[in-house]
């Protein structure tokens, strides 16, 4: 198993430091992935719209952010050239991305894809539940009815609970075996079990970072997504650097062994 070590709060910072250094050294690569996230975003909710499913929209919004960690795999080719001083360019970005088809960093999207179906399920469930099986002529009309009611409040209560223990898990599943899979040759099991070994090991500057990616992604969402084209890049750059600092070096792993 990967040596994890123990970071701080300022080990944190540092990581953000250095992701936003990452940005601003690439920022064409970093701003191409975040457009690509964000109309990704807003296509999941006109599509929720076209289907007079507009009472989906902000839970299937929260779902669609859920999958961050996958997108960012080409954020964190171009910190890990940057480390390195290797050259940088689309086809050797895209090229790696694309290698990972056939390798195990394609299990952990099923591992992602199948969280975000439970996330859907139990707000399906929930709304069954506390609102019933009924749709909504609006979203306004859905908003209204969640703020107004008591069953909507709890619907809301009860929603945004099963929601963070949900991210909490993606996040504790993913934070470093997304970035541990593209630099080195492992399971994606074992990737796993780094990231919540990882988790458990530093609990306050990690399950803060998480804090942190979620207030940034909700103020992100805001403005039709949009504020997703800075903040995801610069996220995902300093997950890049916080799994650096989280997991000793391959070489240092090798001579352990």
């Amino acid at each position: 198993m990967p040596r994890v070590n123990r970071i701080t709060v300022n080990d944190v910072i540092d990581a953000l430091a250095a992701g936003l250094s990452d940005f601003r050294a690439a920022p064409v690569y970093g701003l191409t992935i975040g457009a690509f996230f964000a109309v990704g975003g807003l296509f999941v909710i006109l599509s929720a719209a076209a289907l007079n499913m507009s009472y989906l929209s902000y839970p299937a919004a929260a779902g669609f952010v859920l999958i961050g960690p996958f997108a960012a795999v080409g954020l964190y080719e171009v910190s890990r050239r940057l480390a390195s001083g290797q050259e940088i360019s689309w086809s050797k970005v895209f090229g790696t991305m694309w290698a990972q088809k056939g390798r195990e960093l394609s299990w952990m999207a099923f591992v992602v894809l199948f969280i975000q179906i439970m996330w859907m399920y139990q707000v399906r469930l929930l709304l069954a539940l506390f609102l019933g099986f009924r749709s909504f002529a609006s979203f306004e009309e859905f908003l209204t009815e969640l703020i107004t009611t008591p069953e909507g409040l709890m619907f809301l209560a009860i929603g945004h609970v099963v929601g963070a223990v949900l991210s909490l898990l993606l996040f504790s599943l993913t934070v470093i075996s997304f970035p541990l899979l593209l630099e080195e040759d492992r399971d994606f099991i074992t990737a796993m079990i780094t990231s919540v070994r990882a988790v458990v090991t530093s609990p306050v500057p990690m399950i803060g970072w998480a804090f942190v990616v979620t207030a940034v992604l909700i103020v992100s969402m805001a403005p039709a997504f949009l504020g997703l084209i800075v903040t995801l890049p610069v996220l995902g750059h300093t997950t890049w650097h916080l799994y650096r600092k989280c997991v000793a070096a391959p070489e240092e792993n090798a001579d352990r062994n």
